[in-house]
């Protein structure tokens, strides 16, 4: 039996500049399963993303696993450097091939239904960043998420590469980027305690609302281990439903067990998993 990969239809570009095609898994030329390969440009480089992999006939006979190795050749073929693929937390045995054909669990999406803004605790107050003081915020973002980027598997080129990209794309307004929340948070002292980056509005969900993304939640060295990383998440939720919006999502890398245990403890629950590694 012959199991090939073959377009499903034309190459499609996408929001963030890179292009994105569905394939067909067939048997004999007969289609029993697809994919989604799409690359994505970072910086000087190109990465791929492979998703949407299911094998609907034949189950057990190594047809996922030859969709993803031919999709990481049409990837590598396309120039990408490394290739993620982005698991739903329900699909256990599609993270089980993954961990097979030599993919490493990077990050985790986690979610949740929001209802009621919680008070944040007596003696601390929020401000927003201002154009003033953006410049210095930005660069204390950036090499935090160099730093995360590193810790998940990738090389320094790869890191500062996605970094200088997804804040270009993400904040290309500045401090005054439409739909984005950025605050710090204070207590009696002149220093934040913390600071918060929100984006109100990522995507629509299925049922039409819009899901609300934490893209930075960084607590001052200084003041770690007293609690205020759960008041930027308390804060979060606060300016989520101030904006109408009651779902709230974010990804946090998975060696970071304490930021894990503690969106865990606020009602978080693991929504995809991202597993990741080198094409070239």
């Amino acid at each position: 039996m012959t199991t090939t990969l073959r377009p499903e239809g034309p190459e499609s570009p996408t929001a963030a500049g890179g292009r994105t095609r569905r394939w067909q898994i067939c048997a004999n030329g007969r289609p029993v399963g697809a994919l989604r390969t799409t690359t994505v440009p970072r910086g000087t480089q190109l990465w791929g993303e492979l998703s949407e992999l299911e094998v609907y006939e034949g189950r057990g006979r190594g047809r996922g696993t030859f969709g993803a190795l031919a999709a990481e050749e049409v990837l590598r073929g396309l120039g990408c450097s490394r290739v993620d693929a982005d698991i739903p937390e329900s699909a256990q045995p599609a993270r089980g091939l993954a961990a097979t054909l030599g993919y490493s669990e990077r990050m985790r999406n986690m979610a949740k239904r929001l209802t009621v803004a919680p008070e944040l605790p007596a003696g601390v107050v929020a401000r927003r960043i201002g154009p003033e003081e953006f410049p210095g915020w930005l660069d204390e973002a950036k090499e935090g998420y160099i730093s995360d980027l590193l810790s998940s598997g990738l090389n320094e080129e790869q890191a500062r590469a996605k970094s200088d990209a997804d804040h270009v794309h993400l904040l290309p307004q500045g401090a005054d980027t439409p739909g984005v929340a950025l605050r710090r948070l204070y207590g009696d002292g002149p220093d934040p305690l913390g600071a918060l980056w929100l984006a109100l509005r990522v995507r629509d969900l299925p049922d039409g609302g819009p899901l609300a993304w934490v893209m930075v939640v960084e607590v001052a060295e200084a003041h770690r281990g007293r609690g205020h990383g759960r008041s930027l998440m308390l804060l979060a939720e606060r300016e989520c439903l101030a904006a109408g919006v009651h779902d709230l999502g974010l990804n946090v890398f998975s060696s970071n067990r304490v930021a894990i245990r503690l969106y865990e403890s606020l009602g978080y629950r693991i929504t995809n998993r991202v597993y990741g590694k080198p094409l070239l």
